[in-house]
């Protein structure tokens, strides 16, 4: 039973492809081409034997055209071949004599017919077509030539030769040869199209294969034709994809990794002071230390949290930003007044540079996010014995821009093209470690603030630009299209 299925289902598809109706189609018009075609040479050739077979039956009747009298006795014998007819008419229209296989009465209604052409005697020969049998007269199997023989004033009678159109029956042999080497040409079509069509859409066949065997753990398969026509950029595409796809797919899933490590150390850490804590009874200062730890982590789980949330809805591209003329020096101005005290606990000096006028249309606390996550990074990579970070903005030549600078250890250059990568971490040394940047780093130190940065810089239509010397510091810079100066300035 599974058999005669697998045919039903194979046939249905086979009826149901892009590829059979294709060669239906073009079976369809290559039909019409043929019946046209041989339409064309059928009704050609007809009409072609038609006039030699007029022209063959004129010249005969010039014979008797020269005739002066008309004498029965003078008709040639065996004049006409098989098939045809001779007859000699009188003046009146009766039959003097006849040669061929005809009747007295065919002959007189023949005639009847051929000097309907005669209303006036001296009328050049009439051609009309009859069926020597039966009384229709608008059959075309024979044809047939009536001309006067001259007498003087007056014809001294007539002359009716006939003859078939087709006595071979070449027309007709003609007619089924044509169809018959139309019906051929069709099934030849027919298979040849359904084979080229096979392996015309063989390439669709092998990526509909090769996407059904992609699952979200395996995306390594690629098509790799190597083909220049269309099929072939197709499987180029689909391989880009799939590339594409992979990139996602790893980065997703490096993220979720990421995630959930730097989610787990901060829970282990709540759940071994708790268990600390509740071992038995402890002085009070271990429980406010306990109580410090956990709030600490808390916070640090919050702002992780936060982060990534935020981080979700700019590749969801679900953050509304409400954008409107802006100030970049009052938004920096702002920015280190919120975390002049942190930058001082943690022995840092926030200098602020020239803040010159840099107008541009954006969401004030979206980029004071992004200016407040700037300064972070350089406070927590500052180094010591002066640890300094130092805050300025400009516009020039249409471009607003911000930077954020510290003298911290630098960049090595290995780093810089993965910088922006989200939970991508630098080498630990960078990171300062003394007791005052505790809180800071547990804040911090989840290595999403350059992402974040990047992001909200996209999103206003700038870039973020780095540059790092390696014991001397770092700057990141980041330039927006500037206001045009007519236009209104905010409040």
């Amino acid at each position: 039973m599974s058999r005669p299925t697998n045919q039903r289902a194979r046939l249905s598809g086979l009826v149901h492809s892009i590829r059979f109706r294709l060669v239906l189609w073009f079976v369809a018009i290559l039909a019409l081409v043929l019946a046209a075609f041989s339409s064309f040479i059928y009704f050609s050739e007809g009409r072609d034997w038609r006039a030699d077979n007029l022209g063959r039956l004129g010249r005969q009747i010039t014979l008797f055209q020269g005739w002066h009298a008309l004498e029965p006795s003078q008709l040639p014998q065996n004049f006409v071949q098989e098939g045809e007819l001779l007859v000699l008419l009188d003046p009146q229209g009766h039959v003097l004599a006849s040669q061929g296989t005809v009747s007295r009465q065919d002959s007189l209604r023949l005639a009847g017919l051929g000097l309907q052409g005669y209303p006036q005697p001296n009328n050049p020969p009439v051609a009309f077509t009859a069926s020597i049998e039966g009384d229709a007269a608008t059959s075309s199997d024979d044809q047939f030539l009536i001309a006067p023989i001259s007498g003087g004033n007056s014809p001294a009678g007539y002359v009716l030769l006939g003859s078939p159109l087709d006595p071979g029956g070449q027309l007709h042999r003609l007619l089924l040869t044509l169809l018959f080497g139309s019906l051929v040409t069709l099934g030849v079509a027919l298979t040849g199209g359904l084979w080229l069509a096979d392996r015309a859409m063989r390439p669709v066949q092998m990526i509909t294969h090769t996407a059904r065997a992609i699952s979200d753990t395996d995306l390594s398969r690629r098509l790799k034709m190597n083909s220049r026509d269309e099929l072939g950029e197709l499987a180029d595409t689909f391989d880009a994809m799939l590339s594409r796809l992979q990139a996602a797919f790893e980065r997703q899933r490096q993220f979720v990794a990421d995630a959930s490590h730097e989610l787990r150390t901060p829970l282990t850490i709540v759940n071994l002071e708790a268990s600390r804590a509740l071992e038995g009874q402890r002085p009070s200062k271990e429980y406010v230390r306990a109580l410090g730890v956990i709030r600490s982590e808390n916070d640090y789980m919050s702002r992780l949290v936060n982060d990534l949330l935020t981080l979700a809805r700019m590749d969801a591209g679900q953050t509304v930003l409400q954008k409107k003329p802006v100030d970049l020096n009052e938004v920096a101005r702002e920015a280190v007044e919120r975390l002049i005290g942190v930058a001082s606990r943690s022995g840092v000096v926030l200098e602020v540079g020239s803040l010159a006028e840099a107008r541009l249309s954006g969401d004030r606390q979206v980029l004071l996010q992004m200016v407040s996550n700037l300064i972070e990074n350089g406070i927590k990579y500052s180094s010591t014995p002066d640890p300094r970070v130092r805050v300025e903005t400009g516009s020039q030549a249409g471009r607003s821009w911000l930077h954020v600078s510290d003298n911290g250890p630098g960049i090595p250059a290995e780093h810089m093209p993965h910088l922006f990568d989200r939970f991508y971490r630098i080498d630990q040394a960078r990171t300062r470690n003394d007791e005052q940047t505790q809180s800071l780093s547990a804040a911090t130190g989840s290595g999403l603030g350059l992402s974040i940065v990047q992001g909200i810089a996209q999103a206003h239509g700038g870039e973020v630009h780095v540059t790092s010397v390696v014991g001397q510091g770092t700057t990141f810079e980041v330039e927006f299209p500037s206001l045009d100066t007519e236009e209104e300035r905010p409040d």
